[in-house]
């Protein structure tokens, strides 16, 4: 997900799509540590997209 798409979304949207991809990071690590993954890139790209969501959320409230 690309920054551009995370600044249109609502707060709403930016927290429910946290919470869900926060929920799918732990299973895949704990999937991961189990069995390896055929792609662990999948692991980067989801908790590089968790920090975008943060860093939008910090970004909003020192904003209002």
């Amino acid at each position: 997900m690309k920054q551009q798409e995370i600044a249109k979304m609502s707060d709403v949207d930016v927290k429910d799509q946290l919470s869900n991809l926060s929920e799918q990071m732990v299973k895949m690590k704990l999937t991961h540590s189990v069995a390896p993954m055929e792609n662990p890139l999948q692991l980067r790209h989801m908790r590089r997209t968790i920090a975008r969501l943060k860093t939008e959320l910090t970004k909003r409230e020192g904003q209002a």
